[in-house]
């Protein structure tokens, strides 16, 4: 007899997210749904605006993803009407990005991630002395990994449970038997979660030199960026680097050492090993290095054959709502390419049904219509093909293509961890892709640095002039890859306007719900197959589903522009965890 589960909401995401599974009877998970419920956002009010405020205004879709909408809707309205940044404002764009990705990758790891692989409890009884020597199987200069600071962290944490709590780790799965770390080495990482939140602010801090602030930075416009006199000044670029180099440290010296310690221990948890039913990827470049280098590369691998590396046919991305509560109006067409994308409300609701409680029971809860419409989350298709985007899809992509950076690092952590390179197509190799995307950015990013300097020496300019013709009808696009994966914005601009504008974002490719076709998206494919231990606690669903690292606010983004309440909405929580 099947059974269903329903996890709402996943927390430790930014944005509202619900998984409904279906198991059978040995808690095998035979089908999956990822639902949005919240309706939020930003497109619609972008129509009438001046191009100019386009950054600004979708830099506000997400308070986590500010930086990369804020720089795709600069870009786009920068390729629509033609206009080329200065070099410096290139590589300026290009450092901060690098600030981004740095800081998101390991707070996601640690802070959003890592209680899905670390068991807080377990490491209150391990031993420091014995977790500060084995912290040197991983790497061999171990950061936040003495016996002195171990015992300090387990102090500490111990100090909540005394008052009755585990504070910021309360209502955790712990015990879990999908738990694999030792004592020690949950101890580790527990240091290490800890340390994070010393070396996130210098991460926030490497963004807000150019930018201004962090989060919402505001030194980019169309045509460049305005904070010259940081640019100018020898101290800031100094303090930039400086900064640069202590997160890489942490970088070199924790995240990666951790992963490889990860990579080596769940090696042998199916749950970790699976999750990468989908085998079609797609990432495009980004993060400049010079005139003609960028870090991460461009293309798409289909079926996971990395022969092949195919080029992107940016007419052939369109977005269907056959699921979503959407509806298309004016026209036959089933899927919309984002030039001419639309965002029409259309919600149908929930019905009556039943679902495994925390009790282990069935609790009457409500569920998704899952044959109808059932998520705020459009699905985007590449040539009527579901995408998984992210870290991974930018690993696969690059493999492929065989740039040596990425090689050279994917090489040395799959010799460390044993892991064979079908590993990767998993939520443990999702997860490590992301580290190993970070440690990529850690040990070569200081090459926009450098070509930046050099730069100065002979151009100082940071912005080119803006020019538009109210008579003219324009249309552009930013397409590159942020933290969580392929972005891209689309915008047409008449009579001096914004006459539309449309976000197709990583969390909208991955976590959109099933097509007219029947093809789930990566989040529903990733967990079908994936056996429950424990129905009431399915760590498995939020480990996998975590691994993507979710942003249903950027995934989900419109509002009625005059204010009106459109409707309101009660979440009753199902399965909730930290």
């Amino acid at each position: 007899m099947t059974k269903k589960i329903v996890v709402d909401p996943i927390t430790r995401i930014e944005g509202h997210l619900r998984i409904e599974v279906v198991v059978d009877d040995n808690n095998v998970i035979t089908d999956a749904y990822s639902s949005s419920t919240l309706w939020r956002g930003i497109e619609v009010i972008l129509k009438g605006r001046d191009p100019r405020d386009a950054g600004f205004l979708a830099g506000r879709i997400c308070g986590v993803c500010t930086y990369s909408h804020y720089r795709a809707g600069i870009m786009a309205v920068e390729d629509a009407l033609g206009i080329v940044p200065p070099y410096n404002a290139q590589l300026i764009r290009s450092l901060m990005d690098q600030a981004l990705f740095l800081h998101d990758h390991a707070v996601h790891f640690y802070t959003l991630h890592g209680l899905d692989w670390c068991d807080v409890v377990s490491a209150l009884s391990a031993s420091p002395a014995k977790a500060a020597k084995l912290a040197f199987a991983y790497t061999d200069n171990p950061i936040a990994a003495g016996e002195d600071e171990l015992r300090a962290v387990q102090n500490r944490v111990k100090d909540f449970v005394s008052k009755g709590a585990l504070g910021p780790f309360n209502n955790g799965y712990w015990g879990h038997p999908t738990y694999r770390f030792s004592p020690e080495q949950n101890l580790i990482v527990l240091s290490h979660y800890l340390k994070l939140l010393e070396i996130q602010r210098e991460a926030a801090k490497m963004m807000a030199i150019f930018g201004g602030k962090q989060p919402h930075p505001q030194s980019l416009t169309v045509g460049g960026i305005t904070s010259v006199m940081d640019v100018l000044d020898p101290s800031r670029l100094a303090e930039y680097k400086f900064k640069f180099d202590k997160v890489a440290d942490f970088v070199n010296r924790a995240y990666y050492p951790d992963l490889i310690m990860a990579g080596q221990v769940y090696v042998n948890e199916p749950s970790a090993t699976a999750g990468c039913n989908l085998l079609n990827f797609m990432s495009s470049k980004e993060i400049r290095l010079n005139r003609k280098d960028f870090l991460l590369t461009s293309g798409i691998v289909l079926n996971g054959d990395l022969s092949k590396l195919h080029p992107i046919n940016e007419d052939l991305i369109k977005e269907e709502v056959t699921n979503s509560w959407y509806k298309y109006e004016n026209t036959n067409e089933i899927a919309l390419q984002p030039y001419d994308g639309q965002t029409n409300p259309n919600y149908t609701g929930f019905v009556d049904g039943e679902s495994i409680g925390l009790s282990g029971k069935n609790e009457p809860t409500k569920l998704l219509k899952t044959n109808e419409k059932y998520s705020w989350i459009k699905s985007p298709r590449y040539d009527s093909m579901p995408m998984e985007v992210g870290p991974l899809a930018s690993l696969v992509v690059a493999l492929a293509a065989k740039d040596e950076r990425t090689e050279a690092i994917a090489t040395d952590f799959l010799k460390k961890t044993g892991l064979p390179l079908k590993a990767v197509f998993s939520t443990l190799g999702r997860t490590a892709a992301r580290g190993i995307e970070a440690k990529l950015i850690a040990d070569h990013g200081l090459e926009t640095f450098n070509e930046l300097i050099n730069n100065l020496k002979t151009d100082s300019a940071t912005c080119a002039t803006y020019s538009i013709d109210k008579d003219k009808e324009y249309k552009g696009r930013y397409i590159g890859d942020v933290p969580r994966g392929m972005l891209s914005h689309w915008t047409r601009i008449k009579n001096g306007v914004i006459e539309n504008y449309q976000c197709v974002v990583p969390s909208t490719w991955n976590a959109g719900p099933r097509d007219k076709a029947g093809h789930k998206g990566p989040y529903e494919m990733s967990l079908i197959g994936t056996k429950i231990a424990n129905l009431s606690q399915p760590l498995e669903i939020v480990r996998t589903i975590h691994s993507f690292d979710p942003c249903i606010a950027c995934a989900v983004h419109l509002m009625d522009t005059k204010g009106n309440e459109i409707s309101a909405y009660k979440v009753e929580p199902s399965m909730a965890r930290i």
